[in-house]
């Protein structure tokens, strides 16, 4: 179907929703892109892209814009609360063949995606009916507009509005953690990848280039506190490695609750999801802004091969669904870890940690 006049709507402007749009520019298709905020509302954090990533980054003929940014992270680092080592990943060794790890500014990824994306994107156009039609889909906006698409791909994260208006499923469910995030400028200079596991908390700090860290905690809850800079002080303060440091330079925290999003299918007729608003995970693998990327590519990929939308639909979820379920299983795995006390746990970590955390990314190093 490549090249074909065919009507797709992008609900979203995220990661996931420019990297759909990227995909399908490149494979002939000229899509609408909407976003129900305005442009810039979100607060900045910093992002971390392993090794797949930046393979689907590559996929997208988006790899050179990428390359100047942020900082090309190679190890990784596991210590215990006190700052003494646990455990490394050598991360050119692990995603050898696939592609370099990095970290970033969100933002500057958003950059690069909506300028690969076409730059048009639709700002305060809130869907508010999908409905389905014989081969396509009407879709209704707040404002009282109305359009017909043969496609529509909802991208619009963990809390998707499309996915409830499709009857693909309803709220995403607690996955059982407050998560802190926040750039750093002026704080301890640090070149890997760092990451203080403490008792059911933890505490990682990135560098993202140009003297600034991205710092994400999280700790087992579901409560959100109502000073999170405090809290995050109160928690940590008695870490040590550069947790004392950073904490002294932190100046606004975001803080939030990790959410799982698990369905029985993803899409319904003509609207499909994708990236967070089908599989959502809790962050602990960062896997979230690369399993949306690689939804984009095979998207695209399957609608190009496929003589029908519909076959096209298909092919895809049948393709994308044994990754982003490995990365679930893995990612609860790995959190299961977080309820075993350090004194057991810490002493494992040191013997096969390594080994334990490269093997949570097994899959992901082949194929896509």
């Amino acid at each position: 179907m490549g090249g074909s006049p065919l009507r797709v709507l992008v609900v979203g402007a995220g990661i996931a929703g420019l990297a759909v749009a990227r995909a399908l520019r490149l494979a002939g298709f000229r899509p609408d892109v909407t976003e129900r905020l305005p442009p810039a509302e979100s607060t900045d954090t910093g992002l971390y892209l392993p090794g797949n990533a930046a393979r689907a980054m590559r996929r997208l003929d988006l790899d050179g814009p990428l390359r100047p940014l942020g900082q090309v992270i190679h190890r990784q680092r596991f210590l215990d609360a006190a700052g003494a080592p646990l455990c490394e990943v050598d991360l050119d060794a692990l995603w050898t063949g696939v592609g370099e790890c990095r970290a970033l500014p969100r933002a500057e990824l958003l950059g690069v995606l909506l300028t690969g994306a076409g730059g048009a994107v639709r700002h305060g156009a809130e869907v508010s009916t999908v409905d389905p039609l014989p081969g396509g889909v009407a879709v209704g906006f707040t404002d009282g507009t109305s359009a017909e698409y043969d496609l529509v791909v909802g991208a619009d994260g963990p809390r998707s509005a499309v996915r409830t208006l499709a009857a693909l499923g309803g709220p995403p469910r607690p996955a059982g953690h407050v998560v802190y995030r926040a750039l750093v400028r002026g704080g301890p200079r640090i070149a890997d990848w760092t990451a203080l596991l403490g008792q059911r908390a933890g505490f990682l700090v990135v560098p993202l280039g140009a003297g600034r860290l991205y710092c994400y905690a999280d700790e087992a809850g579901t409560d959100l506190p109502a000073d999170p800079l405090a809290r995050l002080r109160e928690l940590f303060g008695s870490y040590g490695g550069p947790v004392p440091e950073v904490l002294d330079a932190l100046e606004t925290v975001c803080v939030e609750r990790t959410e799982e999003v698990e369905l029985g299918r993803w899409f319904h007729g003509r609207v499909l999801l994708v990236g967070d608003a089908a599989h959502a995970t809790a962050p602990t693998l960062s896997q979230g802004a690369a399993m949306a990327l690689e939804d984009a590519v095979v998207l695209a990929e399957s609608l190009r091969a496929a003589g029908s939308v519909d076959a096209a639909l298909l092919a895809y979820e049948s393709r994308r669904r044994p990754r982003t379920r490995w990365v679930r299983d893995r990612t609860r795995d790995r959190n299961r870890t977080r309820d075993v006390p350090p004194a057991l746990r810490d002493p494992l970590l040191r013997g096969r940690g390594g080994r334990i955390f490269r093997e949570h990314y097994r899959l992901l190093t082949g194929p896509l």
